[in-house]
């Protein structure tokens, strides 16, 4: 199942409910792409992976602090779920929609 397109998403972290867009795309098994948060800032993916349907990536973001995100999903037709964590701040489910 292809992760590539546009996914908005919605993250039940520690401080709330997050949402944001993520643009995908897949070369074989490598994966890149770049998160958009509701708020404007954006960054680029790095180490991502694409296997069948699940896809893992980490994102840097700096709002509402610096953390690097570790993201691992399952993709499902248009849809997109799986964990994010980041060390000393915990991991959270996220979901999403591709469109």
């Amino acid at each position: 199942m292809s992760a590539d397109g546009t996914w908005k998403l919605s993250m039940q972290t520690p401080i709330g409910e997050r949402k944001a867009t993520l643009a995908l795309k897949s070369a074989g098994s490598t994966l890149t792409g770049k998160l958009t948060a509701d708020e404007g800032a954006s960054t680029d993916i790095f180490d991502g992976q694409a296997s069948g349907d699940s896809v893992s990536f980490r994102a840097a973001i700096k709002s509402p602090m610096p953390l690097t995100l570790q993201f691992a999903a399952s993709v499902a037709g248009d849809k997109i779920s799986g964990n994010v964590s980041a060390s000393g701040v915990g991991s959270w489910p996220f979901s999403g929609v591709r469109g």
